[in-house]
């Protein structure tokens, strides 16, 4: 019944919107639409005032970085109807040089998002009425969630209370690179792990017996 429900939701989209919707799909029960940048100032209008879909809350905005893509950029943008009891997905796809139209005119919690994506990824939003960045230092150089963003060789700012003056220095690693299997906890590791020797050795008699 969920999927049906989506499904329509699609279609009353597509209508509604008049050809804005370059491409739809359902995904874990959840519905994403591809549009134009140009078009998400009034997309989401649509999607917000239309009494028939009413997705008037913003949840999130965040970007999505694909390197191999002419396009590298998505930007994400994840809406809530509580009158629908539904979720809808948007994506915009945009390059390191054209950007993409402000929405806090629409959504003005939209302000920090925007400010935290262009902060991680260098994605301009036009007509922002605060465009600066949000979460790395002063004066720093690059964009740290791009998938092409070094591991080592930028700098970083700090105060120095010594020098009494802020200083710049290179960027320290607090871990060094490692290799993650990804294993599931649940599943059990197939090797012996180091301090694990007893638990090997119970398993190997009877684990509800007491000895």
């Amino acid at each position: 019944m969920r999927a049906v429900e989506t499904q329509q939701l699609g279609t009353k989209i597509a209508e509604t919107l008049k050809g804005a919707v370059r491409s739809q799909k359902i995904a874990v029960g959840e519905l994403t639409l591809v549009v134009d940048g140009a078009d998400i100032v009034p997309v989401l209008t649509a999607l917000r005032d239309d009494p028939a879909l009413e997705f008037k809350i913003l949840i999130d905005l965040c970007g999505v970085d694909w390197p191999q893509r002419e396009k590298r950029f998505d930007v994400v943008y994840h809406l809530l109807s509580l009158t629908r009891n539904m979720r809808l997905r948007i994506k915009v796809e945009t390059d390191e040089e054209t950007p993409v139209p402000s929405i806090v005119s629409v959504h003005p919690s939209a302000n920090w998002f925007e400010r935290e994506t262009f902060d991680m990824y260098g994605v301009v939003f036009s007509d922002h009425p605060d465009l600066r960045r949000i979460l790395t230092d002063y004066g720093f150089s690059g964009y740290p969630l791009r998938k092409d963003f070094p591991l080592t060789g930028y700098v970083e700012v700090r105060y120095d209370d010594e020098l009494k003056r802020v200083v710049y220095q290179p960027v320290e690693l607090v871990q060094e690179f490692r290799d993650f299997d990804f294993m599931s906890p649940w599943e059990g590791a197939p090797h012996i792990l180091p301090g694990d020797q007893k638990a090997s050795t119970a398993k190997a008699g009877d684990p509800g017996k007491k000895t």
